[in-house]
């Protein structure tokens, strides 16, 4: 894992760590991050569930393939405390709850086959943006996003041959002070 046309980092939870930390300061700052395979996209996931809390919302975006899901899940299952739990993708569903043994819940929603923004409301995502962490899938959706966000762009390398690796782009708007404590 290392920051975006950077060099490798020894330790890939500080290349998280720095661009986690950039991200959430000042309001609007974007920091880039190459996660390198499975395990650092895993190790993200885990770096980020411990910065989150009731009313965060992580808008996930980018191709089909880009990774958005793998992220949730390692996200997920950091917040469920369990790495070999259960979580499948709520592409049909839109929206799949979990509720870890601590903490808020923890909504995943994926709106690619949302028909109309009108089931938002039916779904009662509104309402879990104020009072659980909220993960989206295809933000691109709602009619407006929270004010208070954090956007992953997750996107795939030009170099055909980086067939593993994805690129995080990292935007938080909004104050983000768990994010800019893990730089401390």
């Amino acid at each position: 894992m290392r920051a975006a046309g950077g060099e490798r980092q020894a330790c890939p939870a500080e290349a998280a760590r720095r661009a986690l930390t950039q991200a959430g300061s000042p309001n609007g700052a974007t920091a880039s991050l190459v996660l390198s395979g499975e395990g650092e996209t895993e190790a993200f996931g885990q770096l980020l569930a411990g910065a989150l809390d009731a009313g965060d919302t992580v808008l996930l975006s980018g191709t089909l393939g880009a990774g958005k899901s793998a992220l949730a899940r390692a996200i997920l299952r950091a917040r469920l405390g369990n790495p070999a739990a259960e979580v499948p993708s709520p592409s049909y569903t839109l929206v799949n709850v979990y509720e870890p043994a601590v903490g808020p819940p923890v909504w995943h929603a994926d709106l690619y086959r949302l028909g109309d923004s009108s089931e938002l409301a039916e779904l009662g995502l509104e309402d879990a943006l104020t009072s659980t962490i909220c993960l989206i899938e295809w933000p691109d959706r709602l009619p407006s996003p929270p004010t208070r966000r954090l956007e992953i762009a997750l996107a795939l390398p030009s170099d055909a041959s980086a067939e593993d690796v994805r690129i995080a782009q990292i935007t938080a708007m909004g104050s983000w002070p768990r994010l800019e404590a893990l730089g401390a």
